[in-house]
Formats: C-alpha cells, sequence, structure tokens
C-alpha cells in the first residue's frame, strides 16, 4: 500500500538552509551517507553478537556506485535495515538521531562508542547535490517487509513496499545539473580518501585486478576495490607495534615528508576516550607550512585537520591523527565547540609531550641535542604559552652558546654565575640574534670571559621576553647592547688617560662630525684594544623595534621606529689622541667622522650614498697619509 506524508519539521526553510548553509563543504555528504551505512553494518554486528539476530550474518561492507548515464550516486550496506515506521521515524522527523535511538535501547550490553552517527541530520546533506533521494531498505527483523522512501527536496515524501529480498540499505541520489562533478570515479575517489580512509567496515568503490595462482597456472581476476584501513595503527596496543610500523604510518599520510623525529601514542580511556598518535617533525623554519598537519577523527571518520581547540597551540606544528568520540561537534561535524572534555584532551596532550620530552633527554642527552634544531621551536613556544608544561620543560630546555655547547638553565646558571652576576645580583644572559653582524661585539664579551648564547629562531625574540619575568634574578641583554665591559656592570673604576676638558672636546667634535642623530654620545674610558668607536643599541628600545618588526605586542599601531642607537667613544684609543691632536678642524672632523663610520660599517648600518662617500674619504684619507 502507498503512503504519503509530509516530513515532520520545525521550518518551512529548513531544505534551503540544509543544501546552502548546514554543511561548510558540499562533499560531506558522502562521509555523511557512508558513515550511517557504516553505523548501520555495526549495529548488524552488536546485535548478531548479543544474540539478538538469528540469522546468517553477511560480511559486512559498504559499497559507492556511481552511474554516470543515470547521473546517480548509490551507497549501499548490509545492516540493520529499516522498516516503514523506522523511516517514519529517523528520516521523517529531522534531527531524530537513530544511533542515539539505538544506543540507548543496548547501552546495557555493550560499548555503545562503537555507533559513528550522533546527529540526525547527516543523511539531509544528500540534498546538497541531489534533486531526488530514494532509499530501498530491509529490516533485519523477522517478517518485516521491504519499504521504499523517495523525496524530491521539498517537505513532500512518498513511502511504498519494496521488492528488495536482501536485508540492508541502498540510499541513492538523483545528482542535479550543479553538481555533477560528483559523478566523475576521481573525485569520489578523493573524497573517499580524505574521509573514509580509516572507517572500521570495509568501502568498496569499484573493482581492481589481482593475480592469483591456481596450481601452476597464474590468472587474473576482479575483487572489490576497498579503498580504507578498518584497524588503522592508532587503535592497536602499542606494545604490539614496532618503530617500523610509526614510520610506514606516517610515510602513508604524509608520503612527501622526511622521517619524524620521534612518535607518541595517545590510548585513554578514562575520564575521557582518546586514541591517535602524534609525530614530532623536523622543522625548517616553515611555521606556517607546516600546520594543519594533525587529523581529527571521531571513531575513524574523517573530521576535519583544523585542531586548534583540541591541540595546544604550542602543538599545533606536530603532525598525525587524533580520535576520540568525547570531542563535541555541531550539526556539520565540522568545527569544534569548547567543553570541559575539551579541555582535558587538551592538558592530556601537554602532559603526555613534556613527560616524552623529559624522557626523552634523560634517557639519552646526546640524541636529544642532537635533535635540538627540531624540538626548540615546540619548547620554547610551550613555555611562553602554557605554564604547566614551562614547569617541565624548564629542565630540558636548552640553551646554546655561540660556542655550540648546549645548557640547561640551571646548568648556564651555575656556568657563569660568577663571571656574569652584576653589582645588583642580576644574572645576565648575554646573547646573539646574528653570528655574523655581531661578530665583534662576541668576541668583545668572549675575551672578558663572558658566554654568550646563539638566539636566532623565529620565535627567539618573544621567548627572552618572556622568559626574563620567569627567571629569578635575571637580565637578558644582546651582546651589541653596550660596551663589553658594560655589559655586566661591576663596581670597577675605570681610567681615562684623558681629562674632563679633553674628553668635552672630543664629544663636541663627534657631535659636529655625526650628520645623522644618535640617541647618546659618550666618552668612556675603554681598553686601548678596543675599537675608537662603537655603536651600542639600547636594549629596551630594540626590543620595541624587533616586537614592531614581528608583528607583536600591538607595536604597529606606533608605526616605524626609527633605529635607536648609542655612540660610545673609546677615550684609551690612540685614534682619539690623534683626532685631538690634529692640526685643522677639518682633519679632526674628518677624523671623527671616519672613525663613526667605521662604527657603523661593522653593524651594517652603512649603505647606499653614505657608504660610497666613506670609501672615497677613506682612499683620500690612505692617500694622504705620509
Amino acid at each position: 500500500m502507498q503512503e504519503k506524508g509530509t516530513i515532520s519539521i520545525h521550518t518551512e526553510n529548513i531544505f534551503p538552509i540544509i543544501k546552502k548553509f548546514l554543511y561548510s563543504d558540499h562533499e560531506i555528504f558522502l562521509r555523511e551517507l557512508v558513515s550511517n551505512a557504516v553505523d548501520a553494518s555495526q549495529k548488524m554486528q552488536r546485535l548478531a553478537s548479543i544474540g539478538e539476530f538469528k540469522g546468517e550474518l553477511p560480511e559486512q561492507k559498504v559499497t559507492v556506485k556511481v552511474d554516470k548515464k543515470a547521473k546517480t550516486i548509490t551507497v549501499s550496506d548490509n545492516g540493520i535495515g529499516m522498516t516503514a515506521d523506522e523511516i517514519k521515524k529517523y528520516i521523517n522527523q529531522i534531527a531524530f538521531s537513530g544511533a542515539t535511538d539505538f544506543i540507548e535501547k543496548y547501552k546495557e550490553k555493550g560499548d555503545e562508542r562503537q555507533i559513528i552517527g550522533m546527529f540526525g541530520l547527516g543523511f539531509y546533506s544528500a540534498f546538497m547535490v541531489a534533486k531526488k533521494v530514494k532509499i530501498v531498505t530491509k529490516s533485519y527483523q523477522e517478517g518485516a517487509e521491504a519499504a521504499q522512501w523517495t523525496c524530491d527536496g521539498s517537505t513532500e515524501f512518498e513511502i511504498s513496499p519494496s521488492k528488495r529480498k536482501t536485508v540492508g540499505t541502498d540510499v541513492v541520489l538523483y545528482i542535479d545539473k550543479d553538481n555533477e562533478e560528483f559523478l566523475e570515479d576521481h573525485k569520489v575517489t578523493q573524497i573517499l580518501n580524505k574521509y573514509c580512509k580509516f572507517l572500521p567496515v570495509p568501502v568498496v568503490f569499484g573493482t581492481k585486478e589481482e593475480t592469483v595462482k591456481e596450481g601452476e597456472k597464474e590468472k587474473k581476476v576482479k575483487k572489490d576495490n576497498v579503498i580504507n584501513d578498518t584497524i588503522p595503527l592508532w587503535t592497536k596496543t602499542p606494545t604490539d607495534l614496532k618503530d617500523e610500523d610509526y614510520l610506514n604510518f606516517y610515510r602513508e599520510l604524509y608520503p612527501m615528508a622526511e622521517d619524524p623525529l620521534f612518535w607518541i601514542h595517545l590510548n585513554v580511556d578514562y575520564p575521557f576516550n582518546l586514541t591517535g598518535i602524534l609525530y614530532f617533525p623536523k622543522i625548517k623554519n616553515e611555521f606556517e607550512a607546516n600546520r594543519n598537519k594533525i587529523q581529527l577523527y571521531s571513531k575513524q571518520v574523517f573530521i576535519t585537520d583544523d585542531v586548534k581547540d583540541i591541540v595546544p597551540e604550542f602543538l599545533i606544528l606536530l603532525h598525525g591523527v587524533i580520535d576520540s568520540p568525547d570531542i563535541p561537534l555541531n550539526v556539520s561535524r565540522s568545527y569544534l565547540q569548547s567543553d570541559s572534555n575539551v579541555k582535558k584532551i587538551n592538558n592530556h596532550i601537554t602532559k603526555k609531550v613534556a613527560d616524552k620530552l623529559g624522557e626523552l633527554f634523560k634517557k639519552d642527552r646526546e640524541v636529544y641535542e642532537q635533535k635540538w634544531e627540531s624540538l626548540s621551536i615546540f619548547v620554547k613556544y610551550g613555555m611562553m604559552t602554557e605554564d604547566k608544561f614551562y614547569e617541565k620543560a624548564e629542565k630540558f630546555l636548552l640553551l646554546e652558546s655561540t660556542e655550540g655547547k648546549k645548557y640547561t638553565i640551571e646548568e648556564f646558571k651555575e656556568a657563569v654565575k660568577d663571571n656574569q652576576t652584576d653589582k645588583n645580583g642580576q644574572l645576565v644572559y648575554l646573547y646573539t640574534t646574528e653570528l655574523e653582524k655581531q661578530h665583534s661585539y662576541i668576541e668583545n664579551a668572549k675575551n672578558k670571559g663572558y658566554v654568550v648564547l646563539k638566539m636566532d629562531g623565529m620565535i627567539d625574540s618573544h621567548f627572552i621576553n618572556s622568559v626574563e619575568m620567569k627567571l629569578e634574578k635575571a637580565t637578558w641583554k644582546r651582546v651589541d647592547a653596550d660596551i663589553a665591559d658594560n655589559l655586566v656592570e661591576k663596581d670597577e673604576k675605570k681610567e681615562s688617560v684623558l681629562s674632563k676638558d679633553d674628553q668635552d672636546a672630543v664629544k663636541k667634535i663627534f657631535e659636529e662630525s655625526i650628520s645623522q642623530t644618535p640617541s647618546q654620545i659618550t666618552v668612556d674610558a675603554l681598553s686601548p684594544d678596543e675599537m675608537p668607536v662603537v655603536i651600542t643599541m639600547n636594549e629596551f628600545m630594540r626590543r620595541m623595534k624587533d616586537m614592531q618588526a614581528s608583528g607583536g605586542g600591538g607595536m604597529a599601531m606606533f608605526g616605524d621606529m626609527p633605529d635607536n642607537y648609542n655612540v660610545v667613544i673609546n677615550g684609551n684609543h690612540a685614534l682619539i689622541g690623534k683626532i685631538l691632536k690634529a692640526e685643522s678642524e677639518d682633519q679632526k672632523k674628518a677624523l671623527a667622522k671616519e672613525a663613526f663610520e667605521l662604527a657603523l660599517l661593522s653593524q651594517g648600518m652603512l649603505s647606499g650614498a653614505a657608504l660610497t662617500e666613506f670609501v672615497k674619504r677613506s682612499v683620500q684619507l690612505i692617500t694622504e697619509e705620509k
């Protein structure tokens, strides 16, 4: 008997909403329909395991077929099926979830988490690409009659008896003109590989040819082309796996990537359910390019590769897979909603990563140091953004000197405390951001027995600002922040060969000779072996400029900050005495300008016309020398 009716919905406009706005991407329809078919298969397996299905259980699989001539896509399963009454209940009442109802009914008899479907709206994603949808189904229940449901995307449906003989369901989509791209085999293959690659029930699309042996002869046979791995690596017990298993899985996920440094296998079932494998990739300063490499699954269904709400921000460059049914999703399964489970999962991942890094450091420090170039960005970023991670990471953070030696924070304190503690009891962390450009400053610092740290990474300027606030009695200074004698301030009196009047005269000559206006010009009593003029960068102002350059700290609103530098004249250098004794004012100014521009040149601050003029004048001065 044929029956007609109206789909039970709360608004007449639900279908336009589903077709255009409910899902962010039209290709999601195939994921939803295949997931529903997998649900039906798992329900069938479950009922058979508890004795509610008495017949012979067929091998469960989901089949996707494309008929270009008829312009249809069919998703078939041999799972639980539906009666006409169940169609009315689960299909006609939008947002009534069959999986939720099934779990409620059988929750006392086993693991309800096996069932994928939980949203109730997934089926209707079919209408994003189809002008008509037909369901042909037969329930597993004894004596059940097969039924057929059709709907053209309006609120009207039709249910009628069907001649289907076998238990299961076919969902037939009559693809509309605007979406005929989905009738191409390569497009369907691409979607299935993206969303269904690890579903727990075999998904078949087309056939493949295989060679089999029959006695002494070989022959080619056609077999189902199963596109998915039903038992992916993350679902297996870690103790049963070898390193090569993890590496092979990584190569499957990222065919073009170098092998990872190491990995973490997540396997939690209380107080939340979480499985997965996180890999630490080799980082080569490709900060943005490495994002969105972690894939989020829910019961082996691919959801998204945007996991910023689940994985701590500092680990967003990790690669791998996370699978959890406890992460709340909206109806599109595309966006995460924050809740307590997400926070717990986030904290758990942070702890697991910290524990793993600590374990590697203790177990084999030499190997850990070899991997530090790639690990440093994770550790430093984590220390900046996660207080709990900072507490653990203090023990395995490495600070590298310009000599290549690596220290933990405690080791560095112990190594330099006698020589690099200033008169106020502050331990001074000296560092360089550009080894070549700051070479002369590094050498001067090393001559005083100081250890200079190499901090030239992409986030090091931010890390210095962050860690400085957390370390007790510590200050960080770039090696060109002051002359070597003043980098670590001591209560030591410096003897100058110049009188007070001579110092004032020298300062005036330089003030009149320098066209640029530095922040400050001072005459200091340095070693005669030091340069006659030294350019230094005020630490605070330079950091502000660095932050502005990297877009941090909201500095962009202040516009471009000018270069901020100080000029220190070495009153004990022979050239300064020569300047004072020069016969004419022009000679004094020429020599002063030469000394100043030599200092600029050493900092890479002389260019263009100024550099050309400097070279010409240098040649002239050399030529005039007697």
